[in-house]
């Protein structure tokens, strides 16, 4: 049986390679053993990081409902559940927004949470 030699095949991954690691530095661009080895890193952590940023995005989020509820006296919780119990729909990055750019929009919500954790409960009049 013939030998097969994979002279066209391997240059062509040669040559992909090095095209994906044309923004590096140094060997990491020029070598193609260590641009390998860099490629490798760089596509592990971007796969990672796509699912990081996601958890930041919301750390931020929250950061920023908690920032502007302690404003008005109540802590991002207590807020998260008067709106949960008065039925309002609105998700972190919403209400970050709100609490950023429209003020007025935002403490309106904050009352809307505060009456509702004001109001006795079904569990409390039922004892």
């Amino acid at each position: 049986m013939a030998r097969i030699k994979r002279g066209l095949n391997k240059i062509k991954h040669r040559r992909k390679v090095m095209k994906l690691v044309k923004g590096f530095r140094a060997a990491r661009r020029r070598n193609y053993r260590v641009a390998n080895e860099a490629l490798l890193h760089s596509l592990a952590y971007a796969y990672r990081d796509r699912r990081v940023r996601k958890r930041d995005f919301r750390s931020l989020w929250i950061a920023r409902i908690n920032a502007a509820a302690r404003r008005e006296g109540l802590s991002y919780s207590r807020l998260i559940d008067g709106l949960k119990k008065s039925g309002v729909m609105l998700n972190r990055k919403t209400l970050a927004d709100l609490a950023v750019s429209d003020r007025a929009a935002f403490d309106s919500l904050l009352a809307v949470a505060k009456a509702q954790l004001e109001a006795p409960s079904s569990e409390q009049v039922a004892s």
